[in-house]
Order: structure tokens, then C-alpha cells, then sequence
């Protein structure tokens, strides 16, 4: 992918954490904040938002590890090397080398869940917290029933022992990508062709897919042990949380309240548009997350 299209200005780094190689694009200058994307996407998500918050902020667009071009380390039984905890250190680490103590945080999906545990892991990094069209995963699943497990297979799915979901992925992986990205809301036409693009090219690698299957595998195991252990713990910054109206999070869950029963100060609304909040509704995004990060002393 051509960063300079997608990412006008921005440089592109490498950064070796204790547990993976983390693949960013950085640009801006101001106070520093870290987007983080979701499933099954890549930093690419946030094309559409991250030149504008370059106006005044040090914006950094990562891969989790497992996604893009970040490295996919080996896993074990536990899952635990795509634990929330184990994503969230490499980011307290990558900003830190970056010469970022304290940050901004956005998250949209998978990235909102790795967001959630860095709150809890790393408190004192966080200045503001955003996440995008998600509710607490313990509470999710905690209130799965028929019509959820439905509409949102894929955590079903993806969670099954290795290799079932690799393999029927691996037989026809951007079929599955285009039916997935399409799914939740309101189809692709949404999505840029450069960045769908960058998507297909990273979705075809056997591991990239492996280590997505093993990010979810993590969320209904390990991640719900974490959690549990910390249910007494809350998020103490000011957390944003938006969503997409047209989407499954707004159909099941109640997002404000949900974020308060996690959140001591929680503040949100929904976006007229399905799961891809940056890159269905850039606009509203940003205006959202520019009127609550100008907050932030």
C-alpha cells in the first residue's frame, strides 16, 4: 500500500515490544493519539480521520499484532499471546518508545476491547478513552441470546479449536472478507478502494487469519478471565463511547449504560451508520472525537 495516498505526511515505523513487532504510521504534531482498528481490518481504517486529527495531534495508526503487517507471534492452549493484555502491553510499550507516557486512545471494535484493558492495565497512560460500536465484551456475552449469537456469528464462529474456522476462511479468504466487511449495517460501498485493497492484501495471508481466529479464541477465554478477576476495577479517565445506529450494537446492547457499569465518567451517542463509523461517517467521527478530546487538559 502506498502510505502517501492514504496517509499524506505520515512516516512509517516499525517497533520491536517485548512480545511482537508493531507495524505504525505516525504524523501530526500536538498532544499524541493512538488509533487502534478492529476486525478483520488494518491501521487503514482510519484513512479517512487520522490526516484531519494531524491538524492537532500526534496521531499514531497501529496494527494490533496479528493484523496488517504487525507480527503474528506464536500462540499456546491459553491463547494467551493474543490476550487484550497482551495487545494492550505492546501498545503502552510502542508509544512509549515513540516518547508518548500518557495518551489519547481511540478503538474501534477489536481495537475498543484492546482499549478497555490498557484503561485497566496501564491507568495512568490514558489521559481520554474513545470506543467505537462496541459494549464490554464480558457483558456481551453475558446477554448473548438467539438473535445476537445470529447476528454477530462470527464470535461463534471463530472461537471453534484450531484449524475448522482456518481452513474454511483459507478456502476463499476474500469472499469471506467482502460478506464480513458487508455485513454489519450498511455494505462496502463505504470503503475506499485503496483501503479495501490493503484489507484483501493482508486477509490472504494464511496467518494473518490463523492469529484473527486466535484474537477471538483470547476473548472467550482468557480476556473473560481477566476480566472477571478485575470486575471490581473501572475505567477512571473520560471515556466517548459512539455507535453506529444502523448496527448490531445498537439493535442488543444499551452502550451508555453498559460503559457505565465498567466507567466512572461516560459520555456517548449513536452515528447514522452501520459498524465503520470512520469510514461510513468520517465527519460525525471526527467531530465528536475532536469536541472530546478538546477537552482535555
Amino acid at each position: 500500500m502506498s502510505e502517501a495516498a492514504l496517509f499524506p505526511g505520515f512516516t512509517t515505523h516499525r517497533i520491536q515490544t517485548s512480545g511482537a513487532e508493531i507495524r505504525c504510521v505516525v504524523g501530526g504534531t500536538g498532544p499524541p493519539l493512538l488509533l487502534l482498528h478492529g476486525y478483520p481490518q488494518t491501521h487503514a481504517i482510519w484513512h479517512k480521520t487520522a490526516p484531519t486529527l494531524a491538524h492537532r495531534y500526534t496521531v499514531v495508526c497501529a496494527d494490533l499484532r496479528g493484523y496488517g503487517d504487525s507480527s503474528k507471534p506464536p500462540s499456546d492452549a491459553q491463547h494467551t499471546a493474543y490476550s487484550k493484555r497482551a495487545m494492550a502491553q505492546d501498545m503502552v510499550e510502542l508509544m512509549r518508545d515513540l516518547g508518548h507516557s500518557r495518551f489519547l486512545l481511540v478503538g474501534h471494535d477489536r481495537g475498543g476491547r484492546v482499549a478497555h484493558r490498557l484503561c485497566l492495565d496501564h491507568a495512568d497512560a490514558v489521559v481520554r478513552v474513545a470506543v467505537l460500536d462496541i459494549s464490554p465484551t464480558r457483558l456481551m456475552y453475558g446477554k448473548t441470546d438467539q438473535a445476537f449469537a445470529t447476528a454477530y456469528y462470527h464470535w461463534f464462529f471463530l472461537i471453534q479449536p484450531f484449524d475448522l474456522p482456518e481452513k474454511l476462511i483459507g478456502a476463499d479468504p476474500i469472499y469471506y472478507l467482502h460478506r464480513k466487511l458487508g455485513s454489519w449495517g450498511t455494505g462496502t460501498a463505504h470503503f475506499d478502494p485503496r483501503s479495501m485493497a490493503e484489507y484483501e492484501r493482508c486477509f490472504r495471508d494464511p496467518a494473518t487469519i490463523h492469529a484473527s481466529c486466535e484474537d477471538y479464541r483470547a476473548a472467550a477465554s482468557i480476556d473473560l478471565e481477566h476480566d472477571a478477576d478485575d470486575s471490581d476495577r473501572r475505567i477512571t479517565c473520560p471515556l466517548l463511547v459512539l455507535w453506529g445506529e444502523k448496527g448490531v450494537v445498537h439493535r442488543f446492547f444499551n452502550p451508555i449504560a453498559d460503559w457505565k457499569s465498567v466507567a466512572s465518567d461516560v459520555r456517548g451517542k449513536s452515528l447514522p451508520c452501520g459498524h465503520y463509523l470512520p469510514e461510513e461517517e468520517p465527519h460525525a467521527t471526527l467531530f465528536e472525537l475532536k469536541a472530546f478530546f478538546s477537552d482535555a487538559s
